[in-house]
Order: structure tokens, then C-alpha cells, then sequence
């Protein structure tokens, strides 16, 4: 965004976010910093409680309304994933994952929601050293639904899955195979080292 930039939209995504997250000044990487680019706009990451917050800007309609459905905002979300808090920033496996999910959105025209699984053909951290080869789609489980200047739009967290937790939830459900996950990790926090 540039300075002086009217972003109504972005503005509510802040809004919304700095409600949850103790007051901070978030790392961003725009367009121009995201590695591939394309999708998305931008990612922005917030400092919690041993973890980070990762945040997507551009799937909804950030600057004006541009989309025929006025009681949407662009596709309707945004996606959050959260990580642990290491010394550093967020590794950049993270953008390049949200970039890579927002541009397949943008490509393809195909929403996720809350339920999708995804195998995104390897780890998802884009090395071997890791189990988690696929993702899940849930309701973030703390940023609700928010109503902004373009339309409603919503929060969809992606969490890092195995192989077998996988064929589990194709087996079942997605929200039978992370229940288990939110007693211990309410907050859905993916660690590539589990």
C-alpha cells in the first residue's frame, strides 16, 4: 500500500487483527518483497505468545469494490496461519506457502473453505526435514468473520498436516481430524517439526 492510499478493506483486515494481537508494529512484505509474486498483495505477521501470525491481504477487495456480489468482499477471505516464534522473522516457506495458495485462488477461481484439504504435491516448508506434506482449511480460531467497507469477508487459517492425517480426514472429516488438534494447540499453530 502506498502511502496516502485509500484502503478501506486493508484498513478492517488491521482492525480486526489488532483486536486479537498485543499492539505492535507487524513485519509486511508487499508485492514487490513476496517471493514470485502474484495473488496477493501483501502478508503481514504479528507477534503473539511464542508464535507468529501471519496475515494475507488481497483476497478480498482491499482499495474498492470491484466484484458483482455486494455482500462480498472479493473471494470472501483471507488466510491466517500461525507458526512458532523462533528468533527471526517467519521462515520463508511460510509467505512462500500463502503466496502459492492466494495465487491458486486467483488462477483457477476456486475458493478454499473451511474443511478443504490440499496436498500440495510436497512438504509444505519446501524441504524434506518435515512431515507435513499437505494442509488443512479451518475458521480461524480466533479472527471471526468481519464485515467490511466491500462486503463480508471471513479468516481462513491453514494448518499443516502428514500424509496419514490426510487420508484420515478424507476417511472422516476435516473437523474430526483437527478436534484432537485444538485440545492441546487451540490456536492451530503449525510446527514443521512435529
Amino acid at each position: 500500500m502506498e502511502p496516502g492510499e485509500s484502503a478501506p478493506g486493508w484498513d478492517a483486515i488491521e482492525a480486526a487483527v489488532a483486536a486479537h494481537v498485543p499492539a505492535q508494529e507487524p513485519l509486511h512484505w508487499g508485492t514487490d518483497t513476496l517471493p514470485g509474486r502474484g495473488g496477493i498483495y501483501g502478508i503481514s505477521a504479528y507477534r503473539g505468545a511464542g508464535h507468529w501470525l501471519l496475515v494475507t491481504f488481497g483476497l478480498t477487495e482491499l482499495f474498492a469494490k470491484e466484484s458483482d456480489d455486494p455482500g462480498t468482499s472479493g473471494w470472501g477471505f483471507e488466510l491466517t496461519m500461525r507458526v512458532p516464534a523462533a528468533d527471526g522473522p517467519p521462515g520463508a516457506w511460510t509467505l512462500n506457502l500463502l503466496r502459492q495458495l492466494g495465487r491458486a485462488v486467483f488462477v483457477t477461481g476456486r475458493v478454499f473453505a473451511a474443511g478443504h484439504r490440499l496436498d500440495p504435491g510436497g512438504p509444505i516448508t519446501g524441504s524434506a526435514d518435515t512431515r507435513l506434506t499437505a494442509i488443512a482449511f479451518a475458521d480461524d480460531p480466533v479472527l471471526g468473520p468481519i464485515a467490511t467497507p466491500h462486503g463480508a469477508a471471513r479468516f481462513l487459517t491453514v494448518f499443516g498436516i502428514t500424509a496419514a492425517e490426510l487420508r484420515t480426514a478424507q476417511e472422516t472429516s476435516t473437523a474430526e481430524l483437527l478436534a484432537p488438534f485444538r485440545a492441546g494447540n487451540p490456536l492451530l499453530i503449525t510446527d514443521p517439526a512435529r
